[in-house]
């Protein structure tokens, strides 16, 4: 009984994994699911130890087929080495957490070594802004979301992706090596059976992504969206994901005590990432994702 088991579970895993794109979107089911497939990986050690509590080999062959499916999906983001080599642009985004009274001395660890910092969920006035304000020559806050600079912004403009109010922006940065056309998002949240509000965010991030010209483009924030979530299809492409191009591991970062998932990005057009990762902030429940960038 228990070696039949494992052969059921061992083929629904492996399906899963392989197949999840073809699951129809269900509400909020699959952005779920499809946030937490790396950690489906975990299965196949249990699946190991009930095949071999029951004393079977077909047992054992069937729990190794999900860790075959899903060696070939993630093995090579356990694997990769980033590019490294020159940069010549840090950056980083970080969710602040508008509850974390601790929000000042976040930004202040994150940003240290950064030429620019989006962050999101901010409070007019609060401890993160004011911080980045004596860290940043150079601002552009538009309601809870901001761009800090250590070069000038010479154009911006606050936009709406589809909320009813503005909790993006755009900028234009110009570095020694050139101009760098910036988005800030905080795209809606998508929670279990509410993800409508989410995708029409994202679809109208793509059109602005798809109308601009700019050769550089580099979008940084909180997408509440998994790199593993069927909804990035609509932004990688045409951008670059700074964690999958050169980072090491999954770059979870939420939630920050244990996270599990990227709802945190660092995406990018016309430039090399040459290492990316994640820094820890203090008080929010976000980790912050971290990329370097070579123009």
């Amino acid at each position: 009984m228990l070696s039949r088991i494992v052969v059921i579970v061992s083929a629904a895993v492996a399906m899963t994994l392989a197949g999840h794109g073809l699951i129809p979107a269900l509400g909020g089911f699959t952005p779920v699911l499809e946030s937490l497939l790396p950690w489906m990986g975990w299965s196949v050690p249990l699946l190991l130890v009930a095949a071999t509590m029951a004393r079977s080999r077909a047992a054992a062959a069937a729990a190794l087929v999900p860790g075959v499916v899903w060696a070939v999906m993630f093995g090579s983001t356990l694997l990769r080495t980033p590019p490294g080599g020159p940069s010549d642009l840090t950056v980083g985004t970080i969710n602040v957490g508008v509850t974390n009274n601790a929000s000042g001395e976040a930004v202040r660890q994150v940003a240290k070594d950064l030429d620019l910092l989006a962050a999101q969920e901010l409070t007019r006035g609060g401890p993160a802004a004011k911080q980045l304000n004596k860290m940043f020559r150079y601002r552009y806050p538009v309601s809870t979301v901001g761009l800090w600079s250590r070069y000038p912004i010479k154009e911006s403009k606050p936009l709406d992706v589809g909320m009813g109010w503005p909790r993006a922006l755009r900028a234009v940065v110009s570095t020694p090596k050139g101009k760098v056309t910036v988005y800030v998002m905080h795209l809606a949240s998508a929670r279990p059976g509410h993800t409508t509000s989410r995708d029409a965010s994202l679809a109208q991030a793509r059109r602005l992504i798809d109308a601009d010209p700019s050769k550089r483009i580099l979008l940084l924030g909180d997408l509440n969206t998994a790199t593993t979530d069927r909804g990035m299809r609509g932004l990688t492409p045409p951008l670059t994901d700074a964690q999958s191009a050169a980072g090491d591991g999954f770059g979870f970062t939420w939630p920050s005590e244990f996270p599990v998932t990227r709802p945190d990005h660092i995406l990018f057009r016309g430039m090399t990432a040459t290492q990316a990762g994640v820094a820890p902030a203090t008080g929010s429940d976000h980790r912050a994702a971290v990329a370097s960038l070579r123009l």
